[in-house]
C-alpha cells in the first residue's frame, strides 16, 4: 500500500487516530456479538478498566467535538450519574464481568470536575460498592481549571485519585478567550498550586498546538511557563477543526477563514519545538503527545493497558469500551442513553468484532504512538510478527526516516512521532483506509 505522509496545508479537519477500525465501521448489526460474549466467561487476568465519560461543561469550546452538554440543572446531573451506576450494575451481572476487579479507572469528559463534590462523592462510592478498586492501580481524573477549589481538589485526593489532568490549553488569556475557553491564567495557577497541596502522585496538563490567535511567540511562552509549573507530565494535541465544532461552522459562515488558523506544518513545528524544550529540562517521550518527568514516576496506566488490547467497559453517554476483542460504543444522546437504561438495557449503539488480524492491527497502530514496539510481544500473543506481516510498508517508512527496527524492536523516530497519525493509517486493511471518523474520539485523555 502506498503511504502518504507528505504535510497537509490545510488546518481544518481531524488527524487523531484514536481506534482500529475506525468508528465509522462499527455498526448496529454487530450488537449480538458484543451481548454473545457478555454470556460467557471471562478471562479474570485480562486487566479491566472503566472509563466514566462526564458530559457536562460551564462552556463548549469552539474547538470541542466531544459529547457533551452545557447548562444541566443539578437534577439532571443527579439523574445522569444514577444512570452511569445503574449501567454499571447491570455490567456486573454479566457473566464476562462477574467478580472482576477494576485495574484502573478513567473519569472523561465533557468536564468531570464539573461536578460537585457531593456528586462526585456519590459517583465514586457507588462505582466501589459495585466493583472492587482495591487492585486499581491508577485514577484518573480530568479537570477545567475554572472548576476546581482547595476543598473540590482534596476531596478528590482523598476518594482515589492519583492521576490530575488539568485541561489547560493555553496560558495566554487572549487565546483562551478567542477559543471559547472558559477559565483563566489565573484560575491554572491557583489550581495548580492547590493540586500540589493536596499531594497528588501524578499532575498532567494539557496543552493544544495551533489554537486561534497562536503565534511563534505565544507558542513559546506556553511552554516556558509550563516549565516553569514543573508538571509530571505535559500532553500536547495539535488543534482538530472537524465539522461539528462552533469553530468549523464560524469558519463556513466566513466569520474567518482557514488562514486564522495554523496549518498542519505549524502545528507540528510547534509541538516538535515544544518537546525539544521539554527535553532540555528533563523530560523524555512517554508518547507522541506527552512528556514526563521523572520516568518511571510518571506512568499512564489507562494509555498503556489500553493500547494492549486490555478489556475497557465504558460507562457513559458515547462513551466507548473494547471487551473480549469487541469495539462498543453508548448511545450519543442523552434521553436516549437514560432511558435505555432505566429500560433495564445497556445502552450500546454500535460495536464491531475484530477478527485475529484486526486485533493485531489495532494493537501495532496504537502501541506505534508510544514510539517503542516490542516484537516478541506480538509473536507471543498473535503468532505473527508485525515486521513480517507488513515488511514493505516498515521498509517504506525506514527509508523515509520515519522509524527503524532490528530483530527486538520497533522504534519510532522523532520526525516520525509528529506524523504517527497519518504514517499508521498505512497499516490498515485496504476496506478501512477510506473511514470517516477516525478522530471523533468519545473522550479525550489517549496521550
Amino acid at each position: 500500500m502506498e503511504i502518504n505522509i507528505a504535510d497537509r496545508k490545510a488546518g481544518l479537519g481531524g488527524y487523531f487516530v484514536a481506534n482500529y477500525p475506525p468508528f465509522s465501521f462499527w455498526s448496529r448489526p454487530a450488537l449480538d456479538d458484543i451481548y454473545v460474549r457478555l454470556e460467557k466467561a471471562g478471562e479474570p487476568d485480562l486487566p479491566l478498566g472503566i472509563y466514566v465519560h462526564i458530559p457536562f461543561c460551564r462552556r463548549r469550546c469552539d474547538f470541542c467535538y466531544f459529547r457533551v452538554y452545557t447548562r444541566k440543572s443539578s437534577s439532571e446531573i443527579d439523574e445522569y450519574i444514577k444512570s452511569v451506576v445503574a449501567e454499571l450494575e447491570i455490567y456486573t451481572r454479566q457473566p464476562y464481568l462477574a467478580d472482576r476487579k477494576a485495574a484502573f479507572i478513567y473519569f472523561g469528559g465533557g468536564t468531570p470536575s464539573y461536578l460537585s463534590t457531593d456528586q462526585t462523592r456519590k459517583l465514586s462510592d457507588s462505582m466501589k460498592r459495585l466493583m472492587s478498586w482495591e487492585d486499581v492501580k491508577e485514577v484518573t481524573f480530568e479537570c477545567e481549571p475554572g472548576t476546581l477549589s482547595e476543598k473540590k481538589l482534596a476531596v478528590l485526593r482523598e476518594l482515589g485519585v492519583t492521576r490530575l489532568s488539568l485541561g489547560v490549553e493555553s496560558f495566554d488569556d487572549a487565546i483562551l478567550e478567542a477559543n471559547g475557553r472558559a477559565h483563566s491564567f489565573r484560575h491554572i495557577q491557583q489550581a495548580f498550586d492547590w493540586a500540589r497541596v493536596a499531594d497528588f502522585p501524578q499532575i498532567n496538563i494539557d496543552l493544544i498546538s495551533g489554537m486561534v490567535g497562536e503565534t511563534d511567540k505565544t507558542w513559546r511562552a506556553n511552554i516556558e511557563k509550563a516549565l516553569e509549573l514543573s508538571p509530571d507530565s505535559v500532553t500536547i494535541y495539535q488543534l482538530e477543526v472537524p465539522p461539528n465544532t462552533f469553530l468549523h461552522k464560524r469558519m463556513q459562515e466566513c466569520d474567518m477563514s482557514a488562514s486564522s488558523i495554523a496549518d498542519w506544518p505549524t502545528k507540528r513545528r510547534w509541538v516538535g519545538e515544544a518537546f525539544g524544550m521539554l527535553k532540555g529540562a528533563g523530560y523524555s517521550p512517554s508518547s507522541a503527545y506527552t512528556m514526563v518527568n521523572k520516568r518511571g514516576q510518571a506512568d499512564f496506566i489507562y494509555r498503556d493497558e489500553l493500547w494492549h488490547g486490555c478489556d475497557l467497559l465504558g460507562l457513559g453517554v458515547s462513551s466507548f469500551g473494547h471487551l473480549g476483542g469487541i469495539n462498543a460504543q453508548n448511545e450519543s444522546d442523552i434521553a436516549t442513553y437514560v432511558r435505555r437504561i432505566s429500560d433495564g438495557e445497556l445502552p450500546i449503539s454500535r460495536a464491531y468484532a475484530l477478527a485475529a488480524e484486526e486485533r493485531l492491527i489495532r494493537e501495532l497502530v496504537l502501541q506505534l504512538k508510544t514510539g517503542l514496539v516490542d516484537r516478541a510481544y506480538f509473536r507471543d500473543k498473535f503468532g505473527r510478527d508485525p515486521v513480517e506481516r507488513f515488511g514493505e510498508t516498515f521498509l517504506q517508512l525506514s527509508n523515509d526516516g520515519v522509524l527503524a527496527f532490528d530483530d527486538k524492536e520497533i522504534s519510532v523516530t522523532d520526525h516520525g512521532l509528529l506524523i504517527v497519525d497519518d504514517f499508521v493509517r498505512g497499516f490498515f486493511l485496504d476496506r478501512h483506509v477510506h473511514g470517516e471518523g477516525d478522530s471523533c474520539l468519545p473522550s479525550k485523555g489517549l496521550g
